[in-house]
């Protein structure tokens, strides 16, 4: 492995919202001497944190899309991604989570495990990235780390240890002790600059050598050198980093620093941790799939001299055209160089080769495996893999979550329209969880999306980025319908007109799955009777039917369909007879299954002082929820709950007024669930009403 690649760091900054992410981001750029001045997230200044380059951004204070930057400290090359921490704009989280190699946790000292912080936690696993945990905002009321520390094990089962321990909490928070070489560390100057090395306050000296030693124990798991050195009595600075850094890779152990980003204390030993204790690229293996070889798996190399295995994981479309963020994984891209799309099976000529760093770029000549650039004026998609034309290999792609929530627009005139659909081509394009299409009934644009907030950025986007003025309808939830029974089908399609006609028998069953699979076809046709190229067919027309159920109009999931009999004609029967045939048997046969309709049921997180926690419970109730799980922390109480996600339009409004403002929720997607009769009744006479008037 070369030196460029050992000292290089691809990490991602991940947390609940409101965890102080990008505050801390912005410490880094300025500790790292990215930047000459520090921003605030709701800056005074008007500024706004450096990451936030979005207006939309800096007006909520949050982070909508992630952002690349690349630092330097003490020799090492960091590419960092700071995260949307809510769960609306879940895709930034998988997709930087994709190419990254470690990670930093970042946590509030007060809330501690909060609901997003599991969802992240449960993003890195799927990936295997390890982890680093950052406690952050210890100058507040309430900070407890070691509780926080607790958490880390409880919730998320991870074998969390304390790196630093607190010199002093709240508003006597002062600095940090490091556990492993044993100096207090104080933070001075005007932004915590000048890092001042001291002896541990005497008053501490018994609880640090306690933590000391759970880090030891914990650590000398991971090195035999460190566990003799502990038996002997006499262990070096040296042995214990080799330890912990030996654990984090294996993804086994996660050391918790500590500090107040807001208060300029504790980043720069948490950057010192990141080029510690976090792996570099070379260190992390990689797999991609081999086209030529049935899709068998082939192991990466992070070698700068190999062909290039590129993959592209974000696209933004800047002011100069589009830009694509792309993790190398092995070779070299060099400008003018050529490079093969695995999926468009195009080759292309790279132009402009750059480094980002938020929304500011420098120019390259070249990056090797490893590194994380950005290309302008390709033509490909988010997902896509770039290699050298030699290779035809594909970097595995990435979970991409379905939406639940759509909204009809439309413009206000004709110039709006063309800029409406310019806006809706690129957030496809950019975002693959957001979709769009045309109703055909209706001939509205609908927009589809993870959750009320995603589409709001969206329609505001809209209006500010491309000046298209639209209106917005009521939102509409992704309603589905099953079927409860099993029922038999037998149906002959005949049709005769001038020369050939159709012909096409088929017979069998529909019934319900039992499992999540949305659709399931079992062919189980003996003696040829219908011949096995029409088998195919027969499966398109379940398909197809399945796109539109005839109980409430909206798509049918977790069907078997079995095909067990059926007829032919020597001159009539066609691949589209055998379509229609079962298109036909399956909606004559669905009423007989009993369908039932079903709605997406959403898992939801309410936050706030336990003052409120009645208040919190009766709206949940109101709302058709069933509460899971209420947990008390002192002052602060947590009640998770599943809600149907037609009941949580406008909650946000309610629970603020209900909290006075000071209680926040978070909502993902669990399951789908059956629909209460009534509300069952109530959509089929409006999908019946409909059917009527369309006729």
């Amino acid at each position: 492995m070369s030196d460029t690649i050992s000292l290089m760091r691809n990490i991602g900054i991940s947390a609940h919202i409101d965890s102080g992410k990008t505050t801390l981001t912005e410490r880094i750029l300025f500790y790292t001497e990215k930047i000459h001045a520090i921003h605030e997230v709701r800056g005074k200044d008007g500024v706004g944190a450096t990451m936030d380059s979005m207006e939309l951004e800096k007006e909520r204070g949050i982070t909508i899309q992630s952002a690349a930057t690349n630092v330097t400290w003490r020799g090492h090359g960091i590419n960092i991604i700071d995260t949307p921490g809510h769960v609306d704009f879940t895709i930034e989280v998988e997709r930087a989570l994709r190419v990254l190699d470690g990670a930093i946790l970042v946590l509030c000292g007060v809330g501690g495990v909060q609901s997003q912080s599991i969802t992240v936690d449960r993003q890195l696993k799927r990936y295997g990235v390890p982890r680093l945990a950052f406690v952050n905002k210890l100058d507040r009321t309430g900070a407890n780390p070691f509780k926080v520390r607790d958490q880390l094990e409880a919730k998320l089962g991870l074998n969390a240890v304390m790196a630093q321990y607190p010199i002093g909490l709240e508003e006597k928070h002062e600095g940090v002790v490091d556990l492993v070489t044993m100096k207090a560390l104080y933070f001075d100057g005007g932004a915590g600059e000048t890092i001042r090395e001291g002896e541990i306050p005497e008053s501490l000296v018994d609880e640090v050598q306690k933590y000391r030693e759970l880090l030891l124990d914990a650590a000398s798991m991971f090195d035999d050198e460190l566990m003799e050195g502990i038996m002997e009595g006499e262990v070096t600075e040296e042995q214990i980093r080799r330890a912990i850094r030996a654990g984090t890779v294996a993804n086994e152990l996660c050391p918790v620093f500590l500090g107040s980003a807001y208060k300029n204390k504790g980043v720069q030993p948490l950057l010192d941790a990141v080029t510690g204790y976090l792996p570099s690229p070379g260190e992390v293996e990689n797999r991609a799939l081999d086209i030529d070889n049935n899709e068998s798996e082939v192991v990466i190399e992070s070698d700068a001299k190999k062909p290039v295995v590129a993959l592209a994981f974000k696209l933004e479309d800047g002011q100069y055209g589009q830009l694509t963020y792309v993790r190398i994984y092995q070779g070299t891209i060099k400008k003018a160089g050529d490079l093969y799309n695995v999926r468009t099976r195009k080759k292309f000529k790279v132009g402009r080769l750059i480094r980002m760093h938020s929304n500011h770029m420098e120019d390259i000549t070249e990056a090797v495996a490893g590194d994380i650039v950005a290309l302008f004026g390709i033509d490909c998609a988010s997902g896509d893999t770039f290699c050298d034309p030699s290779l035809n290999v594909s970097m595995t792609s990435m979970f991409v979550p379905n939406p639940v929530i759509s909204l009809a627009i439309s413009p206000k005139d004709k110039a709006a329209a063309d800029k409406m659909g310019k806006a809706i081509g690129r957030f496809v394009k950019e975002d693959p969880t957001f979709r769009s299409y045309v109703d055909e009934e209706s001939n509205e644009t609908i927009i589809q999306g993870m959750g009320e907030l995603h589409l709001d950025v969206y329609v505001e986007r809209m209006r500010r980025e491309y000046k298209a003025e639209v209106d917005t309808g009521a939102p509409q939830v992704a309603f589905r319908e099953t079927i409860t029974v099993r029922a038999d089908y037998d149906y002959t399609h005949k049709k005769q007109t001038g020369g050939s006609g159709q012909f096409g028998r088929v017979a069998g069953y529909i019934e319900p799955t039992g499992n999540d699979e949305n659709y399931e076809f079992v062919n189980e046709i003996k003696g040829g009777v219908i011949p096995t190229e029409y088998v195919p067919s027969v499966d398109k027309g379940f398909r197809t039917a399945m796109e539109t159920g005839t109980f409430i109009g909206y798509p049918v999931v977790n069907v078997r369909a079995c095909v067990n009999d059926g007829s032919t004609h020597p001159v009539d029967s066609s691949d589209q007879a055998f379509q229609t045939a079962a298109r036909t048997a399956f909606r004559e046969s669905y009423m007989k299954a009993k369908p039932i309709a079903l709605e997406p049921i959403m898992k939801v997180s309410v936050e706030g002082p336990s003052e409120f926690q009645g208040n919190i419970f009766a709206s949940l109730n109101q709302r058709r929820g069933i509460i899971l799980a209420s947990n008390e922390d002192g002052m602060f109480s947590v009640v998770e709950a599943e809600v149907p996600l037609s009941e949580m339009f406008g909650y946000s409004t309610v629970l603020r007024s209900l909290t006075q403002g000071k209680a926040e929720f978070t909502m993902e997607f669990a399951k789908y669930g059956k629909v209460p009769q009534s509300i069952a009744e109530e959509l089929r006479e409006k999908y019946e009403k409909a059917r009527k008037e369309g006729k």
